[in-house]
Parts: C-alpha cells; sequence; structure tokens
C-alpha cells in the first residue's frame, strides 16, 4: 500500500464507495481522517484507508454499519481477515471467484469493479465522471473502463452470472459518455458517422469513439446498433461524411461485404475504418483501414477532418 496521504474523493475512488457515504462513516462511526495539515482538508493515511476496507467489506456482507464499524475501529490495520472476524463468505467475496478481475489495471478499476458489483450507481458514475475530467476520454476508456467491462465478461463466460452488473455497468457508461459530450463546446460540423455492423449490439466502444471526437472538437454522426448495410449506404449518400467507423464485435457481425458496398456509394468517403475486434485484417477490402485501438481511430479521424478543412480552405 502507499504511504501517501489520501483525499476523501481518492479514497472513495478505491473502495468503491461515494463520497457522502464515507462522510456518513466519518460522522457516524469515526472513521475519518487522521492526518491534519494546517489550514488544508484533512487526508487519509494507509491505515485509516485499510480500517475503511474493512467497514466496506463487512457492511457489503450485511453487517450492521454500527457493528462492522466496532471491528473497522479495533481492529490493527495489518491483521488478515479470518482474525478481523471476517465470515468465509465475505473474503470468498473480495478474493474469491465472485469479484470481478481488473489485471493490472489499479486500485481504481479495482473500486469501480467493487462498485458494480454492489450495483452502486453512485460510485460508478462519480468514479467515471471524475476520471472523465481528470484524464480525459481515451485514457479514461483504457485504463479504467475497458478492464472493468472486460473482466465482467470474462466472469460472466465463467458463470453465466453478472448480466445485471453488466447492464447497470453499460448504462452508466453511456450516461457518462453522453454527459461529457455535453460539457465540451460545440465541435464543428458532424464529418464522421459512426455505426455498428448489421446486427451489431456492442456500442460502448462506439460511444466511446464518439466522446473522444467530441473532445478532440471533430463533429460527428451516431447511428448506433444494428445498422443494416442498405440504412448505412443511404446515409452517406444524404450527408458526405468524410469519414466511415463501421464497428464489429464479433466475426459474426463483421461481413466484409458492408465495407465493400460502402466503398463503392457514389458519395464514397475519404476513409472507411473497420474498428473492433470482429473484423479480421485479411478480409478487409482495399483502401480500409483497421485501427488497433481508441486513440488511432481518433488520430485518423482528426487528420481527416484537418485534411478537409485545408482543402475546403485552399
Amino acid at each position: 500500500m502507499a504511504d501517501e496521504a489520501l483525499s476523501a474523493g481518492a479514497v472513495a475512488r478505491r473502495l468503491g464507495v461515494a463520497v457522502t457515504t464515507l462522510r456518513t462513516w466519518h460522522q457516524r462511526y469515526g472513521l475519518g481522517p487522521s492526518e491534519h495539515v494546517p489550514g488544508h482538508h484533512r487526508r487519509y493515511t494507509p491505515v485509516d484507508l485499510a480500517r475503511l476496507e474493512i467497514m466496506r467489506r463487512l457492511t457489503a456482507e450485511g453487517v450492521a454499519p454500527a457493528e462492522a464499524a466496532r471491528w473497522a475501529r479495533q481492529a490493527p490495520a495489518v491483521l488478515p481477515p479470518e482474525q478481523l472476524g471476517l465470515t468465509r463468505r465475505a473474503t470468498a467475496r473480495d478474493g474469491g471467484g465472485t469479484t470481478i478481475p481488473v489485471g493490472r489495471a489499479g486500485p481504481v478499476a479495482r473500486g469501480l469493479a467493487r462498485a458494480a458489483m454492489r450495483l452502486d450507481s453512485m460510485a460508478i458514475a462519480a468514479t467515471i465522471a471524475h476520471a472523465l475530467t481528470t484524464d480525459g476520454v481515451v485514457p479514461t476508456w483504457e485504463g479504467l473502463l475497458r478492464p472493468v467491462l472486460a473482466g465482467i465478461g470474462e466472469r460472466h463466460a465463467a458463470t453465466g452470472g453478472l448480466i445485471e452488473v453488466e447492464h447497470l455497468m453499460s448504462r452508466c457508461v453511456s450516461e457518462a459518455f453522453a454527459t461529457a459530450g455535453r460539457t465540451h463546446p460545440a465541435a464543428g460540423p458532424p464529418r464522421i458517422l459512426l455505426a455498428c455492423a448489421d446486427e451489431e449490439q456492442h456500442t460502448l466502444p462506439l460511444e466511446a469513439l464518439g466522446a473522444a471526437l467530441t473532445e478532440a472538437g471533430v463533429g460527428y454522426r451516431m447511428l448506433g446498433a444494428r445498422v443494416p448495410v442498405a440504412a448505412l449506404v443511404e446515409t452517406v449518400e444524404r450527408t458526405g461524411p468524410a469519414a466511415v467507423v463501421l464497428w464489429s464485435h464479433t466475426r459474426l457481425t463483421a461481413d466484409p461485404e458492408q465495407l465493400t458496398t460502402v466503398l463503392a456509394a457514389p458519395r464514397r468517403p475519404l476513409l472507411v475504418l473497420a474498428a473492433g475486434p470482429g473484423w479480421r485484417a485479411d478480409t478487409l477490402p482495399a483502401g480500409v483501414v483497421r485501427p488497433l485501438h481508441l486513440a488511432e481511430a481518433v488520430s485518423l479521424a482528426v487528420a481527416v477532418r484537418d485534411s478537409l478543412d485545408q482543402s475546403t480552405v485552399g
């Protein structure tokens, strides 16, 4: 554990709880920050954080908050869970098969995963909003949201469960991206067209791209999930986008003929991107680019926008 003292916001993100919950635990049960620097807010020490983790574990297991706080105040931070009176079920939840694996994503991602497991939409929303404000869309997606979403998918594949967790998490992510888009100044004209391949229903990566484009000042149109190729070509003809991004999450929806049809449109876009893991590079038509990650897709879209703007000025 790091030795530095932490703010309430940082502790809330690590634990996956709302800041208001920390305030309640401080005011009612005395589990507050213990480090005080004159002229500054109090900060949470590593010992404070360890005791709050005990509080979070026990309350998540249904222990009354007052009783959980008593354990947290009395227990030395270095004691293992079995010496803290935690039940076998409690220790299994935090380190066993029902947790969400996030790999090396870090403490904020682990806190977000815990909030998702509790279906705590307020803590989820607060964590995502802070990350978007502090780090921006691309780092938040790559370093925080993708690991947690992938972990939920991994656990679902292994157990068949967590459907409610995935639905709530997806909803919170969508709302966060929509809110982030509204906080930025209006972008220029919509140069980029975003759509899912026919029968493709996974839209979150496309929503992340839309939020990142808005952050970069690039206007776009979003058609969303399950776009038939005829509707996609009709939109291309009516709007004349500089670039089209077609997202496919699985091989089942990655039919290269969709891309071929877009390339054959009379108002062919300057750039066609086949985004997502569904596409196979060796099946893509000539002239289609397959970005490897979100940052590359944003860079390509910005380059197309800039090229179009320069040619218009010239």
